[in-house]
């Protein structure tokens, strides 16, 4: 019998995991939460401070009866299920669900990555489930249902049944109603762009926008002053006033926040994520099974670990020479609102 339970959210996280830990574990998938705000009725106490009332999920009932049976004989439960605000909460469910004989056995691991070396390291610093992290998702979850459940049913009665308001989509529609009311006060003005495009004797050819006339700036407001403005232009005689050449430098982009990703992707948002959680919980590679391919993929941070800065210099100076390690590696500002949690996104 395997001397520890580790708990994960998916099915291709645990073989995985698996496969990094040996006879001596069992790793089993939550298949995500296993409980909920109950579907019939509100579920949250508004008198009592807003306590939440929960209830299993009835699809969940299997899983966590398995779970709850391979507690039993663990010596050491490991709740590793996702690290941010929704897998903490799945894992202090999954913690209250077992009862206080197991409670005493559980620790918390936190993966960044799911490679054999991010696993074994978080084996050796588990850490206690963050129950402010917990507060935070229960707190989303209450807004959820508070929202969903006072104001939907003012939309089926004023607009049309079957709509749903929602925390955050409330809101943004407000935004956007609120813009379009100002873009219907605009008021539009009529005005003209006039470019030449010129050629000398050296190609190649450009374009020059009018910007001034007589050294004054130029607002051309009518088809009739265009045709006046270019009128003048034809029998003008042209002339380079001063050439200016620059040195720009470009420095190379910080690396992927979950944001950043998203737009780079050109995906949906929804097929962009889904992607990079497959990413992150392991993709089977020929000779080498399922591996782990990608940092965490929810973080505001641009930070990257000290030990992946190190591999990849390595990497770079032995692939292409020294010449192209810079004598420092880039690092990026963080914003200020940024939690940093977990480090940016990157190949692993």
């Amino acid at each position: 019998m395997a001397k520890a339970l580790v708990v994960v959210e998916s099915p291709a996280k645990a073989k995985t995991i698996n496969k990094y830990l040996g006879k001596n574990y069992t790793v089993i998938a939550s298949m995500g939460h296993v409980r909920d705000l109950p579907k019939s009725k509100l579920g949250v106490d508004i008198e009592d401070g807003f306590e939440p009332s929960y209830e299993v999920i009835a699809s969940r009932k299997k899983v966590l009866k398995e779970l709850k049976d391979a507690a039993k004989g663990a010596d050491e439960i490991f709740i590793a299920t996702d690290p941010d605000r929704e897998g903490e909460a799945i894992g202090w469910h999954i913690a209250e669900e077992f009862g206080t004989a197991s409670r005493k056995k559980i620790r918390r691991l936190m993966f960044n990555e799911i490679t054999k070396k991010g696993v074994l390291a978080a084996l050796e610093h588990p850490t206690q489930i963050n129950r402010q992290m917990v507060d935070a998702q229960q707190a989303r979850r209450v807004l959820d249902r508070l929202v969903g459940y006072k104001i939907s049913p003012i939309l089926w009665d004023k607009v049309r049944r079957g709509l749903s308001a929602g925390r955050v989509q409330s809101v943004a529609l407000k935004l956007v109603c609120d813009r379009e009311r100002e873009i219907d006060k605009f008021v539009p003005e009529e005005y003209w762009n006039i470019t030449a495009r010129l050629a000398t004797a050296v190609p190649p050819e450009f374009e020059a926008k009018l910007l001034k006339r007589g050294g004054s700036n130029i607002k051309v407001t009518t088809q009739a002053e265009s045709e006046a403005v270019l009128a003048d232009l034809k029998e003008a005689a042209w002339h380079v006033g001063t050439v200016l050449t620059r040195e720009r430098k470009k420095g190379a982009v910080p690396p992927f926040i979950t944001s950043k990703l998203q737009q780079a992707a050109r995906f949906p948002v929804k097929k962009t994520m889904m992607i990079a959680q497959q990413l992150y919980e392991g993709v089977e590679l020929p000779g080498e099974g399922a591996v782990g391919l990608i940092t965490y993929m929810r973080t505001d941070s641009t930070r990257v670990s000290e030990q992946a800065l190190e591999d990849v210099r390595g990497y770079i100076g032995t692939r292409f020479g020294p010449d192209f390690v810079p004598e420092k590696p880039n690092v990026y500002k963080t914003k200020a609102d940024a939690q940093d949690a977990h480090e940016a996104i990157r190949p692993t």
